[in-house]
This record gives C-alpha cells, structure tokens and sequence, in this order.
C-alpha cells in the first residue's frame, strides 16, 4: 500500500522581486547623473539653467561642433592626445615598476623584508597633498615643471602601494613549485619573474591597470599644479579653461566636452570589466 506524497507548497518569491526592484531603483539612481549630462550637453543654451527638465525640447549639435574646437586654439584631439599619453605612461609605469616591487615582497627572501613591507603599506595612509610641495621642489630643481615627466616619472618608480599590495597578495597564491622548476631549468630571479610569475598574474596587472587609466584620466589637482602652457593641457584641465573662457553662455559645450572626457573611461571599463573582476576576486582570496 502507498501513501499519496503531500504536494509541495510553493510560495510567491517575493523576496526575489523585491530583491530585483531594489537593485533596478539603485541602477537607476546611479545612471541618472549620466543620462542628466547627455541628455544636457543636447540642449538649447537658454535650456540648461533654465529648464529642469531632463529631455530637451530638441537637439542642439551645435554643442559637440563647438566642445571640437577646443580651447585656447587648442583642439579637442590634441587635448585628448595629451591625456592618452599621461595616461598611457602611467599604466606603463605602474605596472612595471610594482610589478616587480611585489615580486620581490612575495618570492624572495632579503634582510628587512617584513619592515620594508610593513613601512610601503604604511605609506597608502599619507595623503598626496603631503608630499606634493616636496615633489614640486624636486621637479622644479631639476626643471621638470611644466612638463609630463612630474606625472610620469614617478609611476615608474613603485610609488603607488595600493598596487604593490594588490599583486603581492595574488603573488603569494601562486605555487612556488613553478619558480623551483624554472630554477633547475637555469632561470633566474629576472628570468621566472618575466616567463613564469609575470604571464600568471594577468589579473591583477589588468586590474592595475585600469585603476591607474581611470585615476590618471581624471587627476586634476596634479596636473593643474605642474602644467602651464595650454598646448600641454589634458581635457581635464580645459573643461576648467573652457569654462573660464567661455563664461555662462556656453554651458551646453562645456557638458558635450564632459562626454567626449567620459567615452574613453567608459570604452576601456568596459573593455577590461571581467578582468577587473577576476583580479580583484583572486587578490582578496588569496595571500
């Protein structure tokens, strides 16, 4: 004789939805400053302080023609070769140089290692307006001012820590047994770092250097310090001098050159997004 299995009750997941309409209302909130400067830097000059409305009553182009033209007879390419080249140095550097600062924290064995370590991590508490006078005083001395090697050169001496402890922790999580077999191979420190541990830790060097592009890309305080001429402004620094050559009337501009500033961010983010996501998962979990 069988007995009749009880049906299993299934209640409404209400907790899913409301799980789901929460995180759509907080996507939402996060993406209206963006749609608030698009649909901005298409409207009419007598719309975007006088309307708050979000979408224009039409379409003004004009606004993108005129952020093309630049600033100070500086065109916008120029602007956005100035900041691609910054930027680009500056992930060079970073990634390079603390790259093979963590690899000599995380595999090698030298007198002071833990203090040297324990002091570079120290230094991620040190505001940067610290050591900015300092900095310009070096830079000036050597007559580096007004040029990009004050915002160049130092990426490629390992001063950011942050990066060094994140490829440090993915480091330690790597096996030593592949560095011992290309030691009885006949490799050595400079050799397994570059063929062995470096190809491994394509995660965390991604995910450097994101964060560097990004950062990079949007310092202005560093830059409007050590640059001068307008020829050598970023498109940072000329949203400040469209601003101040332009005046009220040309807001519109203003916010179509904050876009044209935002796509290569956006463009790269998206590019490298997986890779920052397994960088950092694998850099929290391992060490």
């Amino acid at each position: 004789m069988t007995t009749a299995t009880p049906a299993v009750r299934t209640s409404f997941p209400w907790r899913r939805i409301a799980l789901h309409v929460g995180c759509l209302a907080a996507l939402l909130v996060m993406l209206y400053p963006l749609a608030w400067l698009l649909a901005t830097s298409l409207k009419p000059a007598d719309e975007v302080i006088a309307s708050l409305n979000l979408l224009p009553s039409r379409l003004d182009w004009s606004n993108y023609s005129t952020a093309l033209d630049g600033v100070n007879d500086v065109s916008v390419a120029q602007l956005l070769g100035n900041s691609l080249l910054i930027a680009g140095g500056a992930v060079v550097g970073n990634v390079l140089s603390c790259s093979l600062a963590a690899y000599a924290f995380a595999r090698l064995r030298f007198r002071f290692r833990g203090p040297l370590f324990a002091f570079m991590i120290a230094t991620i508490m040190l505001p940067h307006h610290a050591v900015l006078i300092p900095q310009y005083i070096i830079f000036n001395q050597l007559g580096m001012v007004n040029t990009y090697w004050p915002l160049i050169l130092p990426k490629f001496l390992a001063t950011e820590a942050f990066f060094v402890f994140l490829i440090v922790q993915f480091m330690r999580g790597l096996p030593r047994e592949l560095e011992e077999a290309a030691r009885i191979d006949g490799c050595g420190p400079f050799r397994s770092f570059f063929l062995v541990i470096l190809p491994l830790t394509r995660p965390a060097l991604i995910t450097t250097a994101i964060f560097t592009f990004i950062w990079t890309w949007n310092d202005f305080f560093t830059q409007l310090i050590y640059l001068f001429s307008p020829e050598k402004f970023t498109l940072t620094l000329a949203l400040r001098a469209f601003v101040d050559a332009s005046s009220q009337s040309s807001f519109g501009p203003m916010f179509a050159m904050s876009v044209i500033a935002l796509l290569p961010i956006v463009l790269f983010f998206l590019a490298f997004q997986r890779f920052l996501v397994e960088g950092m998962a694998s850099s929290g979990v391992k060490g």
